[in-house]
């Protein structure tokens, strides 16, 4: 079984900070690209910021110089600094991740979610 746990969610004010955590736990043969996306009400699920097993990244452009993502492979853990806040930073942050649970076989995995939300 593997499980994605994410931390760090709560409530700030606009211009404040937070970073997010994932740890990926369970039978893990090997992970590559980590991901953070984000839904708020009555919309869709959007990518905020992507890393691959290399340490490429990408992110949205609504959080562009303003969020962070890295990864660190020991723990198995993906964060995502925010900085800057916005209100319409408010949703849910899940995290992904494409995790082999045997050596060549990788599936995708989400946590279940955690809340952000930036009032003003």
């Amino acid at each position: 079984q593997v499980q994605l746990v994410e931390s760090g969610g709560g409530e700030v004010q606009a211009g404040e900070s937070l970073r997010l955590a994932c740890a990926a736990s369970g039978s893990i043969s090997g992970i590559n690209g980590r991901g953070w996306y984000r839904q708020a009400p009555g919309k869709q699920r959007d990518m905020v910021a992507f890393i691959t097993s290399g340490g490429s990244t990408n992110y949205a452009d609504s959080v562009k110089g303003r969020f962070t993502i890295s990864r660190d492979n020991g723990k198995n853990t993906v964060y995502l600094q925010m900085n800057s806040l916005k209100p319409e930073d408010t949703a849910v942050y899940s995290c992904y991740a494409n995790i082999a649970t045997a050596p060549g076989r990788f599936f995708p995995f989400w946590g279940q979610g955690t809340q952000v939300t930036v009032s003003s």
